[in-house]
């Protein structure tokens, strides 16, 4: 509440500057439908004289550092939002009052003390009333326990390993979780591709890397598959695996399982090709940005497989509307990454439409009852603030990931 409370100060020091947004005659509630919205939002209070007529969405992400790309897809995704607002001048309406949103995007430069001071600056100097990011498991670690401290709502993009939405209530995520990406990897290697012995390559010094390593092991073997050798690193410093591969080569595995960031990722596949090794690769969903397969080429990397929380190609009306929608905007179609920052964005949009008082209480409450519509599917909530969603399976052609199949969770 303290946080919203400051915002009213605020705004009340800036009366006149937005009557863009004052003057817009309001719409009805079910006249703000943007096609992604479940239900109406709910009816305006009586008194909302505390709605500010400005709010900031703080946007922590990695606009430089070894994950720059990523952030470059969480700015295109906002702008395909605020070409949806372009209607009613950026605004969106809150307790019956057109209110102008800005979503301020903050550097993480890829290292967890700079997200640390990014969340802080999101919290005591932008006065957000949520936080939307980072990707990086090991990032959203290190940031969102100030949010939760604070009383903010959070929801990470990317941020798979448990552990995130474990921090407090506050805490939630746009993608699914490392146990089920885990198990999805392993069921298909296992049963769809044939693979009954995988080998591991993986940083042990990031916690996205661990948990997929982890998942990935415990439900292989549970199917009866055998994990013949795990070969670990430390740190996106290491630009040389050719001691670890070599490991690996040498017990002929079925299956490479490299669930590491993308800035990583790309080297490894090269120096697996380079040394012969013939097991088909499979990544998690790191692996779904485009300077993997620049990078790597698609020749190293053709017949590989790796899991997303969204295709292109789905043929879901929703996911399609959204893949023109951010076309035309961005001149190209949007993967994963851009996808859920869409989406973890609508869910907060969503959630301040829908107050009845303007509180960080409530509007937590709002994240959690979503039940929306959105590109990737259906969005739900469970207790932990973790969605309920399903995962695709991608494979590289020609240096191109195409669809293969869903898996639900």
């Amino acid at each position: 509440m303290k946080k919203m409370c400051a915002l009213l100060l605020a705004a009340a020091m800036t009366i006149g500057m937005l009557a863009g947004c004052g003057k817009k005659e309001e719409k009805p509630a079910d006249a703000k439908e943007t096609g992604t919205q479940s239900g109406e939002t709910k009816a305006a209070s009586e008194d909302n004289s505390q709605v500010p007529d400005e709010i900031t969405i703080g946007f922590v992400a990695s606009m430089s550092g070894e994950n720059a790309q990523a952030g470059q897809y969480k700015k295109d995704a906002w702008a395909v939002i605020q070409k949806e607002l372009e209607a009613t001048d950026g605004c969106i309406t809150i307790m019956g009052k057109q209110v102008k949103v800005n979503v301020e995007f903050v550097d993480t430069d890829s290292k967890a003390d700079v997200t640390a001071n990014a969340y802080s600056k999101c919290i005591n100097d932008l006065n957000a009333v949520a936080i939307v990011g980072p990707d990086e498991s090991s990032l959203t670690l290190a940031g969102a326990p100030l949010a939760q401290e604070a009383g903010i709502p959070v929801i990470s993009t990317f941020a798979t390993n448990e552990k995130v939405t474990q921090i407090g209530d506050y805490i939630f995520r746009a993608c699914y979780i490392d146990p089920f990406q885990g198990q999805v990897a392993a069921t298909y290697a296992y049963n769809e591709l044939g693979a009954k012995t995988a080998a591991v390559l993986y940083s042990n010094a990031d916690a996205y890397a661990t948990g997929l390593m982890e998942s990935f092991k415990e439900n292989f073997e549970a199917l009866g598959g055998e994990v013949v050798a795990v070969e670990t690193y430390a740190g996106s410093d290491v630009k040389d695996f050719n001691a670890q591969l070599s490991n690996i080569n040498a017990k002929t595995p079925d299956l490479l399982w490299l669930p590491n960031q993308a800035s990583e990722i790309p080297l490894q596949i090269q120096q697996a090709d380079a040394m012969g090794i013939t097991a088909t690769m499979m990544g998690p969903d790191s692996w779904d940005v485009t300077t993997v397969p620049e990078t790597a080429g698609a020749e190293a990397l053709e017949g590989s497989y790796y899991i997303s929380c969204f295709s292109a190609e789905s043929d879901n009306e929703v996911a399609q509307a959204w893949v023109k929608e951010f076309e035309e905007v961005n001149g190209y179609k949007p993967a994963a990454h851009a996808t859920l920052a869409y989406e973890a964005l609508k869910i907060v949009i969503n959630g301040l439409e829908n107050l009845t008082s303007y509180s960080e209480e409530e509007l937590r409450d709002n994240i959690a009852a979503t039940d929306l519509n959105l590109p990737s599917g259906k969005v739900t909530f469970d207790e932990g603030g973790n969605p309920n969603k399903a995962a695709v399976i991608m494979k590289y052609e020609d240096g191109v990931g195409h669809y293969v199949t869903s898996v639900q969770p």
